[in-house]
């Protein structure tokens, strides 16, 4: 997210957290302050493989709530950011991906799962959600990779007991960070019913 406006638009749909992409390779780079940051819903950074030093101070300057790690970051790096909200992204393609969240488990708050591809993510492809099946941890995960708006029927129907909240992102945009706000709102009244 970037556009002021559009900040202001998505907040008021009750959303529970908002992404600003800090890896300079993404179309979503903030590579500036937004005119406008939210209040009502937390702010979470995503990184990618950035110095320690560099996330803390951006998480700092914007006042982030949460930080997301989206990389190749090791249980060690991620301990270094202990007292911090985090969430530690896996691209899964297979139940081998899903082994890797064991290093990490009591040490990140969230998990995320997307897809495995091209990129780190924004891929907007789905992966296997059945692959799940195979998660018992005990940390709880945000569902990712590729959700759009012709998905509430499959994220309603998405039974884990470890699964806490979805992320919507490129299949909901106008452009890279503008995101329609016709297409969240219809979206989020449909699996909130």
């Amino acid at each position: 997210m970037r556009d002021a406006e559009n900040i202001r638009e998505v907040e008021a749909l009750g959303i529970d957290m908002m992404g600003f992409i800090f890896w300079p390779k993404s179309s979503r780079y903030v590579s500036e302050r937004p005119a406008y940051l939210p209040t009502a819903c937390k702010r979470v950074g995503v990184f990618v493989d950035k110095h320690i030093e560099q996330v803390q101070r951006i998480a700092d300057d914007y006042a982030l709530d949460v930080i997301q790690l989206h990389g190749n970051e090791s249980p060690e790096y991620v301990q270094r950011l202990q007292g911090r909200s985090l969430i530690k992204a896996f691209n899964i393609a297979s139940p081998e991906d899903i082994g890797q969240t064991k290093a990490y488990e009591g040490i990140v708050d969230y998990f995320l799962f997307d897809t495995k591809g091209k990129s780190v993510g924004g891929n907007g492809e789905k992966f296997d959600w059945s692959l799940l099946s195979a998660y018992d941890g005990g940390t709880p995960f945000l569902l990712s990779g590729g959700i759009g708006p012709h998905d509430a029927e499959f994220v309603t129907a998405f039974c884990h007991p470890r699964c806490m909240g979805i992320d919507l992102n490129s299949r909901f945009e106008i452009s890279p960070a503008l995101k329609d706000v016709n297409k969240l709102k219809g979206f989020i009244k449909q699996i909130r019913l």
